[in-house]
């Protein structure tokens, strides 16, 4: 559990990122409607502008793995220092490569691409950067003959990281195809189950957000990869009216309402000295899943700090799906179940009772509410704000004893400059060191 607490508090950064992004889309959207649906058309000058907005964002978005394995890379590293964020990306770049379509596709076989063409997602960018963080920890220890000094400490961490890639890689080269092949069957097994069916699959599809997965069960449900095609046949108005949307409905209430409700919930258990921020941060994550349905910001916060607590998200969001669905309310989006979302989907001729979402998604907004603080609160979750200090971890037995020889010599070098409380900057090169002194009359 310490390690996905400190896992969890380094997803941070990069997450950070995110709520940006999606209020940038979000308004993008909101001044360019026809680019929420794809739809081709003679642009004004304030729709250009929404396009500029949408596009800026989506450059975030779209590289949500490459900011999971700097970041992570940085925030699990001890140093907290960029030859830790150099190795993270080192490896995302070599898996990416080497898991890329058309190379593995001929080790495995052409009928794999498909997987393949989804392996540039947020548990790899996750996996790189924990590549990227163990080889930096681990480099700062090595020492090298001297015809190899210039590659001992940190500088070996590049080096480590491009060989863990490599056999990671030759891992997921055969892993990989199986479990894609594993959601697809999984998301046809549950069509079947109607009201139920569609309460598992968004279920499923919050647990395999860390996983990166995802994508392939919505694949199965909304596009017509199993005959489906609830995403296309609703916009394209094709569909069965009281059907078509029922695998789209559920996230309303979710996305608008419950992670809103949520997200007070965890400030509200916020330490006092934190509040303030942590505030900022939560806020962002709500209004951004509320407005355009980006929901990454909020699960990335606690979902390896408190699984626990994830696992029954993913519950609590199934069931609001199943019960929206009963109801029976129909809806649709076309990028993800926020407001904008919402308001476009309703003029659709297959949307079925869309606005019994809002009070569906008040009384979501409080039964999260309720469970998350109760939760948190009984069994003292690190939710954001609740956290500890994040722990250095002490470096290996053998290690520490290899630097034992070197402390005397640092301790007469300091003693030599004057004491700590001299030394105004320290730095070095390959060769040597840089410290600025204070001047003594």
């Amino acid at each position: 559990m310490r390690y996905l607490q400190r896992l969890g508090k380094a997803l941070m950064l990069p997450v950070a990122c995110l709520p940006i992004a999606g209020i940038l889309m979000g308004l993008g959207y909101l001044l360019s409607p026809p680019a929420l649906q794809d739809v081709s058309t003679a642009l004004t000058p304030v729709m250009i502008l929404g396009n500029f907005m949408v596009e800026a964002g989506g450059a975030i978005i779209a590289n949500m793995s490459l900011l999971f394995a700097v970041g992570v890379a940085v925030g699990m590293s001890a140093g907290r220092d960029g030859t830790a964020a150099l190795s993270g990306l080192i490896a995302w770049l070599m898996i990416q490569n080497l898991l890329a379509p058309d190379f593995a596709g001929l080790f495995t076989g052409p009928e794999a691409k498909a997987a393949f063409a989804s392996i540039d997602n947020q548990f790899i960018g996750i996996m790189s950067g924990l590549i990227g963080a163990f080889c930096s920890n681990r480099s700062q220890y090595i020492r090298l003959p001297d015809f190899l000094a210039f590659f001992s400490g940190r500088r070996a961490a590049p080096i480590l990281t491009a060989c863990a890639a490599a056999l990671v890689s030759a891992v997921l080269l055969f892993i990989w195809p199986l479990l894609y092949a594993l959601m697809i069957e999984i998301g046809e097994a549950v069509l079947s189950l109607g009201a139920a069916g569609a309460g598992i699959y968004v279920c499923l599809n919050r647990l395999l957000i860390p996983f990166g997965l995802h994508h392939a069960l919505n694949a199965v449900f909304w596009f017509d990869l199993a005959g489906i095609s609830d995403l296309t046949d609703f916009w394209s108005g094709e569909g069965i009216y009281g059907v078509t949307g029922m695998y789209m409905t559920g996230f309303f209430p979710l996305m608008m309402f419950g992670i809103p409700g949520a997200a007070l919930a965890m400030y509200s258990c916020v330490l006092p000295q934190r509040r303030r921020a942590v505030l900022a941060f939560l806020a962002s994550a709500a209004f951004c899943s509320f407005f355009t349905g980006v929901t990454e910001p909020f699960e990335f916060a606690f979902m390896f700090s408190a699984p626990g607590l994830y696992l029954l998200y993913a519950l609590m969001s199934g069931l609001t799906a199943m019960l929206t669905v009963l109801l029976p309310i129909r809806a649709g989006f076309s990028f993800s179940a926020g407001l904008l979302d919402l308001i476009f989907s309703a003029q659709m001729p297959l949307a079925q009772n869309p606005w019994l979402l809002i009070p569906v998604g008040l009384i979501a907004f409080i039964l999260f509410f309720l469970v998350f603080r109760f939760v948190i609160l009984r069994f003292d979750l690190k939710t954001p704000g609740r956290d500890p200090l994040a722990e250095i971890p002490a470096p290996p037995p053998k290690a520490a004893a290899a630097q034992d020889k070197y402390w005397e010599m640092a301790q007469r070098l300091l003693s030599a400059l004057g004491g700590r409380d001299n030394i105004l900057t320290l730095d070095n090169c390959i060769t040597r060191l840089r410290v600025e002194i204070k001047i003594r009359a």
